[in-house]
C-alpha cells in the first residue's frame, strides 16, 4: 500500500498544479471574424461605420434590432450587397426601402433609402440601389443605412457575416483538463461526491 501511494500522489499534485494554471490563465478572445465571400461587398463606400450592431429578437416579433445601421450622409449612393434581383423598391410608412432576392433564399434590405431600381432589376454586386435618405434614419438627426439580411421567410442573420465583419461567438471550454501529451489521458476535473446513504432495514433509501 504505501508503494501504491507514493505513486498515486505524484499524480495527483501534476493535477493539481494543471487545474491552477488553467483557472489562472487569462480566458481566450470571444469573437474572431469570419472570412468574407467573394461576391459580397458593403453597401455605402468608402467602408461605413457601423452605428448599432445586430441585435435579433428572442421572438418572433419581440423587441430586437434585425439589422445594422451604418454610418453615412444623405444622397450618398447605396450599393447592393450581392448580385441578385430587386423584389421591392418603393415606400413603408414613409420610409424608401429596397429589397434585393439573392441565389440561395436570402434577401438583403436598405431603408431609408430614395430607390433608383425597380423590381424585376437584375444587379451586380456593388450596383447602386438608389440615395440614402435623412427622413427615417435610425440615427437621426444624423444619416445611416439600415442593412438587413433575411433568410427564408422571416429568419434574420447579420448582415456583417457578408462582408466577414460579424462576430462570432466561442463556446467556452468543457471543464475537463488535459495533461501534458507524454501521460496521453484526459482527466475530469473532480467533482465531489456524496457519501452513499447508509443501508436500512428495507433496503437503500432511494430519492
Amino acid at each position: 500500500m504505501p508503494t501504491t501511494r507514493t505513486h498515486v500522489l505524484p499524480g495527483l499534485l501534476l493535477l493539481v498544479a494543471t487545474l491552477l494554471c488553467c483557472l489562472a490563465s487569462p480566458a481566450p478572445a470571444a469573437t474572431v471574424s469570419r472570412a468574407a465571400p467573394a461576391s459580397a461587398g458593403w453597401p455605402l463606400d468608402p467602408r461605413p461605420e457601423v452605428v448599432a450592431g445586430f441585435d435579433p429578437p428572442a421572438t418572433r416579433w419581440g423587441p430586437g434590432h434585425r439589422g445594422v445601421d451604418l454610418a453615412g450622409r444623405p444622397g450618398q449612393v447605396v450599393l447592393v450587397a450581392e448580385a441578385g434581383q430587386v423584389a421591392f423598391a418603393g415606400t413603408i410608412a414613409g420610409r424608401g426601402v429596397v429589397v434585393v432576392r439573392h441565389e440561395g433564399g436570402t434577401r438583403t434590405t436598405y431603408e431609408p433609402v430614395s430607390a433608383t431600381v425597380g423590381v424585376g432589376d437584375v444587379l451586380k454586386a456593388g450596383d447602386p440601389v438608389g440615395h440614402l435618405q435623412l427622413f427615417g434614419s435610425h440615427c437621426f438627426p444624423r444619416s445611416c443605412l439600415h442593412w438587413g439580411l433575411i433568410e427564408g421567410r422571416d429568419h434574420y442573420l447579420d448582415p456583417l457575416l457578408l462582408v466577414g465583419a460579424a462576430p462570432v461567438v466561442l463556446l467556452p471550454l468543457q471543464p475537463s483538463v488535459l495533461l501534458p501529451a507524454h501521460l496521453g489521458v484526459l482527466l475530469p476535473v473532480p467533482v465531489p461526491v456524496q457519501a452513499p446513504v447508509p443501508v436500512q432495514a428495507r433496503g437503500w433509501a432511494w430519492r
